[in-house]
C-alpha cells in the first residue's frame, strides 16, 4: 500500500518539508512503531531521499562526511 504523494510530484518545498518530518520522527518510529509502521517509514524515507538526490546530484558534500575525510579527522589534531 503506497501512501502520500509520489516524491517526483512534490514541489521542492514540500519535498524538503516531508524529509525533515521523516527525519524528525525516525527515532520514535524505530523505538515504538509497529513493524508495519517502521517498514512504511523506511520505504517513504528512501523514496524521498532518492528523489532529493535525483534533483540535487551536485549537492555540497562535507569532506568530513566521506570515508577519507572521516579517517583524516584524528590526524590533524
Amino acid at each position: 500500500m503506497e501512501t502520500g504523494i509520489e516524491a517526483a510530484e512534490l514541489s521542492e518545498d514540500a519535498l524538503r518539508r516531508e524529509l525533515r518530518h521523516l527525519h524528525e520522527t525516525r527515532n520514535e518510529t524505530f523505538l515504538h512503531g509497529s513493524a508495519d509502521a517502521l517498514e512504511e517509514h523506511t520505504r517513504r524515507t528512501f523514496e524521498l531521499e532518492q528523489e532529493y538526490l535525483r534533483r540535487h546530484p551536485e549537492r555540497e558534500v562535507n569532506p568530513r562526511r566521506t570515508r577519507e575525510g572521516a579517517r583524516n579527522v584524528g590526524q590533524h589534531a
